[in-house]
Formats: structure tokens, C-alpha cells, sequence
């Protein structure tokens, strides 16, 4: 190792070796995200305290932040911080514990974010989309998504009009981060295609009085059959 990668190493390692931020740290391990507001319990300490953590976790690239709407969270900065953590752990001995969503079941289950998928089912779609290798990206700097020759093919197969989605004036897919599952789901004009394609094929059905979608069993099948994990039936 040089002086400046031995310097850069001592840093890492000083940023995680306080107690209160290895706590936010690990907190985000499970890889959903988190609320300033939401490590600064975590971690035991004061708004101001965690905001000072952060930034010298940012500083460092153990975490980043992304805006969604007025609320900012914060997530691990990458799969190699998270590999180092785990890393860490199995050396401590130690578990982190597992993110305990408080959103009602209905709304966590299936819901629209603006006018997209939100919720579990969302984020599954999300997962899919991208073991299959439909999706290519995001951009680390914007969070866009773009779909491969893989992806079109099959979402035009589906009925998206992938032409139509990519021609209107927004985004064409991104990273939208889900507040419930605390990990992204698709969002963007390619995000309200997918939900119109799920109302018109009736695989989801919209609760009258909330933002709630009840996956209908015709949807469940025609999703298992995708490979979208959707979970057990109830």
C-alpha cells in the first residue's frame, strides 16, 4: 500500500469504528434506506449529532442520500461497504437486526406511488426486472433506468407501448425508493405504463378510498408465470 491508500484506509476504518455510526451502518445493511431521523434513533443520539455522523460517513462513501419528495434517506454506499460490514460482523460474532416495516399490510402489500407500482409488489417487480436483465443502468448520478433489447422485447410482448413511454416528456424509468420496503421500485413513464398495463389486464384492482391495489388471482398467476415473486396469497 502507498501513503495515500494507507491514509484513505485509516479514515474507513476510524468512520465505522465509532459506535454510533457502525449503528447507522449496520442499520442499512439489509439494503433498505433510512431517515436521518430514523438513524438518529437507531444510533441514540440527538438530530444534530446524526446529521454530523452522516456527513462523515458521506465523506468517506460508506453511505449516500437520495431525495425522494421532502424526505431525504440514506442508504450504504455501495455492495463493497456492505461486503466489509458483513465482513466485520462475522469477525464481532455479531447479526444485525432486520427492518420491522410499520405501514399497514394493505398499503406495504400494493399501492400507487404517483402513478406507478409501490409496496412489496413493486419492488418485486423491480427485482425482477432486473435478475432478468431487462433493465440496464441506474446511473449512480441520476438513478435512471433504461430498458434493454431483452427488456423491450418482453414488455412489448406484455402490450407496453415502450415507444409511446420513451416519446412523453418525463423521465423514462428510474430508481423510485419505496418508503414502506425502503428499496427502490420502478418509476417514471415506464413505471406508469407497467401500472396501466396491471389495471387493464385487471392483474391488480384499485381500492376506492386509498392508494391500496389488491393483487386479483388473476393477476397472482399471470405474475408467478413472470417470475415475479409476489408472495403467498392472502
Amino acid at each position: 500500500m502507498n501513503a495515500d491508500h494507507d491514509c484513505s484506509a485509516s479514515s474507513i476504518a476510524a468512520a465505522i469504528g465509532e459506535p454510533a455510526r457502525a449503528r447507522m451502518l449496520y442499520s442499512l445493511v439489509d439494503g433498505r434506506a433510512r431517515t436521518a431521523t430514523e438513524l438518529a434513533a437507531v444510533a441514540d443520539v440527538t438530530a444534530a449529532t446524526a446529521s454530523v455522523h452522516l456527513q462523515r460517513l458521506r465523506s468517506v462513501r460508506l453511505v449516500r442520500v437520495a431525495a425522494q419528495g421532502k424526505h431525504r434517506y440514506y442508504s450504504l454506499g455501495g455492495a463493497q461497504v456492505a461486503d466489509a460490514l458483513e465482513a466485520l460482523s462475522v469477525l464481532a460474532g455479531g447479526a444485525a437486526d432486520r427492518f420491522v416495516p410499520n405501514t399497514p399490510r394493505r398499503l406495504r402489500a400494493a399501492r400507487t406511488c404517483y402513478d406507478h407500482i409501490a409496496g412489496t409488489l413493486g419492488v418485486a417487480l423491480h427485482d425482477r426486472f432486473v435478475a432478468a436483465k431487462w433493465l440496464s443502468g441506474p446511473s449512480a448520478r441520476d438513478a435512471r433506468y433504461d430498458l434493454t433489447p431483452a427488456g423491450i422485447r418482453a414488455l412489448e410482448a406484455l402490450g407496453v407501448d415502450v415507444d409511446g413511454a420513451r416519446g412523453l416528456r418525463r423521465r423514462f424509468a428510474f430508481a423510485c425508493l419505496d418508503w414502506s420496503e425502503r428499496r427502490p421500485h420502478i418509476g417514471g413513464a415506464l413505471g406508469a405504463a407497467l401500472l396501466a398495463l396491471a389495471l387493464r389486464k385487471k392483474w391488480v384492482a384499485p381500492d376506492l378510498d386509498s392508494r391500496a391495489l389488491g393483487l386479483t388471482r388473476m393477476g397472482r398467476g399471470e405474475l408467478h408465470k413472470l417470475g415475479v415473486n409476489v408472495g403467498a396469497e392472502g
